[in-house]
């Protein structure tokens, strides 16, 4: 095989990234099927036509261990020995196992939508604060900023007046006013 692309160091060293993908115990020695199964889906081994996620399934498992539930880094060049004869029927062995290689060889497991967080129009309509009512806009100033403490306790003044009564301090007026 050629040094340029899908050379086996580079190889080795996408096996190794994706045998950890997602394992915090995995040591990137051996692969599960699982991360098999995204290695081929990620680098585009999977076409949809020629080679399904069922064929990738297959091949692991005839190459696997009998008892095996991962492969090795030699159990896995002879998978891909095996879809490459299919992924690229036209050419030859030597070349299908050497254009599966360029596909795989400086590859890293990509995060689909792991890192993004959603923000729907129903996320937004629920956190403005302009439209809240009741005991939760109290929480609130103007400006949409929370009042912390204040917005949550009910703050008692000791005025002698009932809470939330309209007319205070009008008292002295009104007595004094008709004398």
């Amino acid at each position: 095989m050629a040094e340029g692309a899908g050379s086996l160091p580079e190889l080795e060293e996408s096996f190794r990234r994706f045998a950890i993908h997602g394992d915090s115990k995995a040591t990137g020695r051996d692969m599960t099927g699982k991360n098999f199964a995204k290695l081929c889906k990620d680098c585009k081994v999977i076409d949809g036509k020629s080679v399904t996620g069922t064929d990738v399934d297959i091949v692991f498992t005839k190459v696997k261990a009998k008892a095996a539930r991962v492969i090795t880094f030699e159990e896995f060049k002879q998978a891909l020995k095996e879809l490459a004869k299919k992924r690229f029927r036209e050419l030859g062995e030597d070349e299908a196992l050497e254009a599966v290689n360029a596909l795989i060889a400086r590859k890293e497991p990509t995060l689909v939508g792991i890192t993004k967080s959603a923000k729907a129009g129903a996320v937004d309509r629920l956190t403005d604060v302009s439209k809240f009512t009741g005991s939760h806009k109290e929480r609130f100033d103007e400006a949409g900023k929370g009042r912390g403490k204040a917005g949550r306790e009910n703050l008692v003044e000791h005025t002698g007046f009932v809470a939330a009564y309209k007319g205070k301090g009008t008292y002295d007026q009104k007595v004094k006013g008709s004398k």
